[in-house]
């Protein structure tokens, strides 16, 4: 079923009439979004796996400890309330909580879903930042063991927990996953594959992208992380976001691509039981006919009966005259 967008009627299922309903559906998504948010946290207070770090590899590691260029509270905001932001927007002009719903819903699982990955591989691989020795001698004066080689960090054991996260990148999965899921919305409601060549479209599509990038590029630049860790980083928010994306909407190309899947499924079962009605009023209508020409035939067989017998009166009459002369 195939619905061009300028044929639906708008403000039909806002978040007053249909926002209970929805939610009410996909309440096992919201169940495991609060999963996710539990293991998240989990994966930051445990303990890193410390890998050896000898006192030869430490000539990739004294990169200086700088601040970040892109806090991490400013992470969620970019990720998380940047989309909802723009979602909101688009909410108001069409008045679909279907829409917004399913763009919240799949942009909070495209994020939630990365952390833990993300999250989950720092703390099995350990791998060290690129400013690991001064995170790990604050004094400068390195200190290693005399029969394995391996460091003996004497700095606060907060910022060495940290100097054991690496890889991959957080801030660059984080910012992926929410803007590629930005990009895959704007895509779909823009129209940007109508094959009308409209190639503006699709710079319009590659600015969140860009936007995630050069938060990539600021996590190199900081000296927090490894070119490899941003790379790998981005490739599995992109991912992750791709198939929350697809998870509730349809490919930006489709022709359907401006909604999400579950409009497109009510409007059927609101088609099917308009028809499912109409086809039930047509067999009625053909029963109540029936019977009214089952109750109206004997009343006019018997009119026409009493016709029939007027109608032969005067020929008994004559031919009792017939006899009488």
């Amino acid at each position: 079923m195939s619905v061009t967008m300028p044929d639906i009627q708008l403000g039909a299922h806002t978040i007053r009439s249909h926002g209970v309903k929805v939610a009410r559906v996909h309440r096992h998504d919201w169940v495991i979004l609060l999963l996710l948010v539990v293991i998240e946290i989990v994966l930051n207070v445990i303990e890193p796996f410390h890998r050896f770090v000898g006192a030869e590899m430490m000539a990739d590691l004294k990169y200086p400890l700088k601040s970040n260029t892109v806090p991490f509270w400013a992470v969620p905001v970019i990720a998380i309330l940047l989309p909802f932001a723009i979602f909101l927007v688009y909410y108001f002009y069409r008045r679909d909580v279907y829409d917004l719903h399913h763009a919240i819903l799949g942009l909070l699982f495209s994020v939630l879903i990365t952390g833990v990955i993300t999250d989950a591989i720092k703390d099995a691989v350990g791998r060290p930042r690129p400013d690991f020795f001064w995170r790990c001698f604050p004094d400068g004066k390195g200190v290693y063991d005399n029969v394995t080689s391996n460091v003996i960090c004497h700095g606060d054991k907060s910022v060495i927990k940290e100097g054991h996260k690496s890889f991959p990148s957080g801030h660059t999965s984080w910012c992926f996953a929410g803007l590629c899921f930005l990009s895959w919305y704007i895509s779909g409601k823009i129209r940007a594959f109508d094959r009308r060549g409209h190639v503006a479209k699709l710079c319009i599509v590659f600015l969140p992208l860009l936007v995630a990038a050069l938060v990539g590029v600021s996590r190199v630049d900081d000296y927090w992380h490894h070119w490899q860790d941003v790379f790998a980083g981005g490739l599995l928010g992109t991912t992750v976001a791709s198939f929350c994306y697809l998870q509730f909407f349809p490919p930006p190309y489709d022709i359907d691509g401006w909604g999400p899947h579950a409009y497109f499924q009510m409007l059927a079962e609101i088609g099917n039981g308009q028809q499912s009605s109409n086809t039930t009023t047509n067999h009625l209508s053909i029963r109540s006919s029936e019977i009214e020409n089952a109750y109206t035939q004997p009343v006019h067989d018997r009119e026409m009966g009493v016709m029939g017998i007027q109608d032969t009166s005067p020929i008994l009459n004559a031919m009792e005259s017939g006899r009488r002369l």
